[in-house]
């Protein structure tokens, strides 16, 4: 069947059959995608006590990850409009299950980290696929159920993640330790691959120019030169070279947006449209996603390194007490997700930072008071509360940051959206990281450590608060979403 997305004659063709089995598919590569961004914060101490490595493999086996979806990402959706979108899902699957299992057999923690970087691009090549498919496959009357069915899987994933890390690691089932956190994406993903392979339609864009590869490896380079030094200065004494690194990437940032302009002007199809950056709001939102999402993804990384390494938590002991930051987060989403977000706009991003900074308020105060004798009854409050603060924020951020894009952009801009969130994690887990270690003086002094670093945390909330201000009040309306003209026509299998 070839359908062309422009085409009046589209509207009457009857929906895909296996679209629901199809869906349940897709939500298996969400699935490992998030368990994998959540449960290495968990088993971070036991995978070094096992196999080795400095204060820095923490860091790295969160920025590796992130790191490398963040770049790959901004091109993951267009291999799918180039060479097929069930093709490009099966090859991020098949890559993402081979890299878990390059995970769960590592023996060093340089092959972790390299897997872990592997996990990470196959991951950014699976998962844009979804968006397209989704389009492709549910009539317009089903497709808020069919995106609706994210959210419960997410909640499900951020509540369960770290507790069932911290379980798997703490049972050593089939004396497996800390593998089988990776090992446990083998059947998940060999179900998603069979599942793709018998129900999942083929779908590109006839329209898709080729890559930008260039401006691909400029991008890649500037946002390595960025996070090395941060996770690897501190351990190296802070040579000359991880400050010109930085330096180096502000440069090499420079030179990729201007070659963006130059390839828009010689008719070619850019990484990333330039218009995009002369929009005061869209800006303002990578810059508020930036600091948002660095301290989101730093103080997570953080507050379960502390739990272990300063209270002596077992991994499970850990994951449970991280649980009503992980409920209040889910709870968030849900009060937002009842109409909220709609009827407040913008200041459901402010309400939400700032609810979020009050809670790391709280915990920091919490930590500095509660000398002796803290509990996890003592941490439950603020950490809520700032799951709470994460939920509100996050449900309406996307939809407020691409309202002031024209429909035209709307492709380039949700992808390199997406991907700023993924490099602020990077960077989030190498700056405060590289603040906690490097505010470790002796055993006694993680209490003193973590409520430097949550603080930090809560001053870049009170940054994403201000730039914030930039954003427009309210997403686009419903309806001019609806109307705006598609660009692309599609060709289903």
């Amino acid at each position: 069947m070839t359908q062309t997305t422009g085409d009046p004659r589209a509207a009457h063709a009857p929906p895909y059959r296996w679209r629901w089995i199809a869906l349940s598919v897709l939500l298996c590569a969400e699935i490992m995608d998030l368990l994998d961004a959540l449960v290495t914060n968990i088993a971070a101490p036991a995978i070094r006590r096992d196999i080795g490595g400095s204060d820095t493999l923490f860091q790295w086996l969160s920025a590796g990850y992130t790191l490398a979806m963040a770049v790959g990402l901004i091109t993951g959706g267009r291999l799918g409009d180039l060479y097929g979108r069930k093709r490009m899902f099966m090859l991020g699957a098949a890559g993402f299950t081979t890299a878990s299992l390059l995970c769960g057999l590592a023996g060093s923690p340089e092959m972790l980290i390299a897997a872990r970087v592997l996990q990470g691009l196959f991951g950014a090549v699976m998962l844009p696929q979804g968006l397209g498919l989704i389009k492709e496959m549910f009539p317009p009357k089903e497709m808020a159920a069919a995106f609706g069915a994210f959210g419960p899987v997410m909640g499900l994933a951020s509540v369960g993640g770290p507790v069932l890390a911290g379980w798997l690691v703490d049972a050593d089932l089939f004396g497996t330790g800390w593998r089988m956190i990776f090992l446990i994406n083998l059947p998940i993903g060999l179900l998603a691959l069979a599942g793709a392979a018998r129900f999942l339609p083929e779908s590109r864009s006839p329209e898709a120019s080729r890559l930008d590869l260039a401006g691909m490896a400029l991008v890649t380079v500037a946002s390595f030169l960025l996070v090395y030094p941060l996770v690897q200065g501190r351990e190296l004494g802070w040579p000359a070279w991880a400050f010109a690194s930085m330096a180096g990437s502000v440069a090499v940032f420079g030179v990729f947006a201007w070659y963006e302009r130059r390839v828009q002007r010689a008719g070619g199809d850019p990484l990333v449209i330039p218009s995009l950056f002369r929009k005061r709001a869209f800006t303002g939102g990578l810059m508020a996603g930036l600091a948002f999402f660095s301290a989101l993804i730093g103080f997570s990384l953080v507050f379960a390194l502390y739990l272990q390494l300063g209270l002596g938590y077992a991994p499970f002991q850990a994951g449970l007490a991280l649980l009503p930051n992980a409920l209040g987060g889910v709870l968030g989403f849900i009060v937002a997700g009842s109409g909220l977000a709609v009827r407040l706009g913008r200041r459901l991003i402010h309400i939400g930072t700032a609810v979020m900074a009050t809670g790391m308020a709280a915990l920091a105060l919490t930590l500095s008071m509660v000398e002796t004798g803290l509990t996890a009854w003592h941490l439950a409050p603020g950490l809520a509360v700032t799951g709470l603060g994460m939920g509100l924020a996050m449900a309406p951020f996307f939809d407020i940051v691409l309202a002031g894009v024209e429909p035209h952009e709307s492709g380039s801009a949700s992808g390199t959206l997406t991907a700023i969130q993924q490099l602020g994690g990077a960077f989030g887990a190498a700056l405060l990281g590289t603040v906690f270690f490097n505010s470790v003086t002796g055993p006694e002094s993680f209490g003193d450590a973590a409520t430097t670093t949550v603080w930090l945390a809560a001053g870049m909330l009170v940054a994403s608060f201000a730039i914030a201000f930039t954003l427009p009040l309210r997403a686009r309306p419903q309806e001019e979403q609806e109307d705006a003209p598609e660009e692309d026509a599609v060709t289903v299998a």
